[in-house]
């Protein structure tokens, strides 16, 4: 999970909250029916996470997205159209059938003193990886990155993120020490330098290659 860093909602979604006629008015239900407002407030979201899901960090595609609420609108409606409830998430589950992981998996639960949020500062220092693509608690005591990685079945993500460390490992060998630097440094690049995109994995590469 990579730390975010919440920008300023978009225009357009803010004028047309306040456009509304009335309270009963303003909810998702009502933005679904204004495709334009959506698709801006999904750009806005994409590009201030840097195209990579708010919980896993898989790579956001087009067929394989969707807007999030942290804290679920079914339980707090007055939270469905406030920006810093929202982020983007990962879908490609209900396309291909894998197990169900991230906002899919986590559907209506939500417990502050347990899951963790990506806007938390130190989101990326609770969890620790391995070189083989597991996830665990950086602190075992931390019953709040556990109950995270279960609601959110990140460990079902092993084999992807082992997919994005393999490359590493087989250089290791090739390369000098300060090359290596080089190219995880290239990796791991903020996304202003690099087409607005943060790269897959990005807090697993960090953890297992730059300590």
């Amino acid at each position: 999970m990579k730390h975010i860093i919440k920008q300023e909602e978009p225009q357009a979604f803010t004028n047309w909250k306040v456009g509304r006629g009335g309270n009963a008015e303003k909810t998702y239900k009502g933005l679904n029916r204004n495709h334009n407002i959506k698709d801006n407030l999904r750009d806005s979201l994409l590009q201030e996470q840097g195209y990579i899901c708010c919980y896993c960090e898989k790579e956001l595609k087009s067929n394989d997205r969707h807007i999030e609420h942290f804290k679920p609108k079914h339980k707090f409606p007055q939270l469905q159209l406030e920006y810093e409830n929202l982020f983007c998430s990962c879908q490609v589950n209900l396309i291909n059938g894998e197990p169900l992981h991230c906002g899919n998996s986590k559907g209506n639960f939500f417990d502050e003193r347990f899951l963790i949020s990506p806007l938390e500062p130190n989101c990326e220092s609770r969890f620790k990886y391995t070189f083989d693509g597991q996830i665990f608690p950086a602190d075992e005591n931390d019953i709040g990155a556990k109950i995270t990685i279960i609601e959110l079945n990140l460990d079902e993500l092993e084999n992807l993120r082992k997919g994005a460390i393999e490359p590493f490992l087989n250089l290791d060998d090739e390369m000098s020490e300060e090359e290596l630097s080089l190219f995880i440094s290239s990796y791991l690049k903020d996304k202003a330098d690099n087409e607005g995109k943060f790269n897959e994995f990005y807090t697993t590469i960090k953890y297992l290659f730059l300590k």
